[in-house]
């Protein structure tokens, strides 16, 4: 007996070989969707980074009150 690969999909489990091709496809975009909203946060927070140290760089730079 073989395993076939199973997804599930709100709270049901899908076998993927039992899926028609459209629905795979669908899986397939979704997938790839929520891969580049993974990078594109990853993204996110590398330049909330670099925003936040030239922040901090200009603050230095700043004319002091005495």
């Amino acid at each position: 007996m073989t395993d076939s690969q199973t997804i599930t999909i709100n709270d049901k489990e899908y076998v993927l070989d039992n899926l028609s091709d459209a629905a795979r496809a669908q899986l397939v975009s979704l997938q790839v969707t929520d891969q580049e909203i993974s990078r594109l946060q990853t993204q996110q927070r590398i330049a909330q980074t670099a925003r936040n140290a030239y922040a901090q760089a200009l603050n230095a730079e700043l004319p002091k009150d005495t």
